[in-house]
C-alpha cells in the first residue's frame, strides 16, 4: 500500500510572491497614487465664478455661518464687537482686530473728521460692490465713524514674501500658486472696470508698496480687496475722466498719462493737469503680477509666457493698452497651459 509523505517533516508547499513582482507592484501603486495627486495638485478645480456666501444685500455671511445674517447696526457693534489691539492704519482708517460672537473680525474706525468723505465714500463702495473679489462687510455705523469686516489674519499683500517663506506654507510657493494670485489680482481689476457701478479706477496706487496694501490675502490664499477709499468713475460716453489726488506724481509705476506733462520749467498746477481713464489700472499690471509671482522655480517661464501680454499694457496710448478681460483671458491661458505641459511631462516620466 502506497504511503502519502508525511507532510510534518517539510510542511506544505509555500507559493510566495517572488520578490520583483511585489516590487513591481510596490511601484505601480506609487505610481498610481502619484498621478491622483498630480491631477488634484496641477489641476484643482476653477475657482467658482458665484461667491458661495453670496448673499442679499444688506446681509453678509463668513466662514462655517450657514445662514445669511443682516449687517451689523449701530447698536449691535457698540455692544456685540469687542475691540482687541490695533493691527493696522492708514490715512483714513485705523484698523482694529476685534472679536464678535467669538469671531475675529476687523473694526475700523476714522482717524480724522477732515477725512470722512473719504471714509463714506470707501463704506459705500463697500455696500455696493460686495462679491467674491471685495472683502465681506459685516456692518457698519455712520454716527460713530466704524466699519466692521471679515478678518483675513494672513493680512495684505505687502507681507506675502514673508507668508510664503513660512515653512507651513512653502507647499504653496509654487509658480502654480502664484500665477492664480495674479489671475485673481487682474480678476478683481476686470470686476472693478465693469462694476455694478460703471467703471472704477483704483486711484489708491501710486506705488507698488501702497497698492500692494489695498489687498488681503485669504486663508485659501485667494485675494480680494480691501480699500475703497479712492475709487472715481469714469464714463467714456459723458466725457468723464479722473486725476488720482491733487498733487504731482512721479516715477514710472504710475501710468505716463498720470505724470505732469509740461517739463521742469513750468510748476505743476492741479487745474492744468489732464485727467485720464482706467487704462492706468492696465499700465501697472505687470508690475504687480511680476511682484506675486516671486523668484520660485518655473516664474520666469510663466514671465516669458507672459511677455507679449504685459508688452501692450507698458504701450505709452492708453488706448493701445489690452482691457482687463483681455489680460484675464491671456493669464488664465498660460495658466492652463503650462499646467497641463507639468503634468503630462510628469506623468510621461512614471
Amino acid at each position: 500500500m502506497e504511503k502519502k509523505p508525511q507532510e510534518g517533516r517539510k510542511g506544505p508547499a509555500h507559493r510566495g510572491v517572488p520578490p520583483v513582482v511585489g516590487l513591481l507592484l510596490g511601484t505601480a501603486l506609487m505610481n498610481a497614487l502619484l498621478y491622483l495627486y498630480l491631477n488634484r495638485f496641477f489641476i484643482s478645480p476653477p475657482r467658482a465664478a458665484v461667491d458661495p456666501t453670496h448673499c442679499p444685500y444688506g446681509y453678509f455671511r463668513m466662514g462655517t455661518m450657514k445662514n445669511c445674517s443682516p449687517w451689523l447696526s449701530c447698536e449691535e457693534l457698540r455692544t456685540e464687537v469687542r475691540q482687541l489691539k490695533r493691527v493696522g492704519e492708514g490715512a483714513v482708517k485705523r484698523v482694529f482686530l476685534s472679536e464678535w460672537k467669538e469671531r475675529k473680525v476687523a473694526l475700523s474706525r476714522l482717524t480724522s473728521l477732515e477725512l470722512k468723505d473719504d471714509f463714506l465714500h470707501g463704506l459705500q463702495m463697500l455696500k455696493s460692490l460686495q462679491s467674491r473679489h471685495v472683502v465681506t462687510l459685516l456692518g457698519y455705523c455712520e454716527d460713530d465713524n466704524t466699519i466692521l469686516t471679515e478678518y483675513h489674519p494672513l493680512g495684505s499683500l505687502s507681507s506675502l514674501e514673508e507668508t510664503l517663506n513660512l515653512s507651513k506654507y512653502r507647499n504653496v510657493n509654487t509658480w502654480q500658486h502664484r500665477l492664480q494670485l495674479a489671475v485673481d489680482y487682474v480678476g478683481i481689476i476686470n470686476y472693478l472696470h465693469h462694476s455694478p457701478l460703471g467703471t472704477l479706477v483704483m486711484c489708491d496706487s501710486s506705488d507698488l508698496p501702497k497698492t500692494l496694501s489695498q489687498y488681503l490675502l485669504t486663508s485659501n490664499f485667494s485675494i480680494v480687496v480691501n480699500d475703497l477709499d479712492a475709487l472715481p468713475l469714469v464714463n467714456h460716453s459723458s466725457g468723464t475722466f479722473v486725476k488720482c489726488g491733487h498733487r504731482e506724481l512721479h516715477g514710472d509705476f504710475v501710468a505716463p498719462e498720470q505724470l505732469w506733462p509740461y517739463g521742469e520749467d513750468m510748476s505743476f498746477h492741479d487745474d492744468l493737469m489732464p485727467s485720464y481713464d482706467e487704462k492706468i489700472d492696465i499700465w501697472k499690471i505687470p508690475d504687480v503680477s511680476s511682484f506675486l509671482l516671486g523668484h520660485v522655480e518655473g516664474s520666469d517661464m510663466v514671465r516669458f509666457h507672459l511677455f507679449d501680454i504685459h508688452k501692450a499694457c507698458k504701450s505709452q496710448t492708453p488706448a493701445e493698452r489690452p482691457t482687463a478681460q483681455d489680460i484675464l483671458d491671456t493669464y488664465q491661458k498660460v495658466l492652463n497651459s503650462l499646467r497641463d505641459t507639468t503634468v503630462s511631462q510628469t506623468r510621461e516620466m512614471l
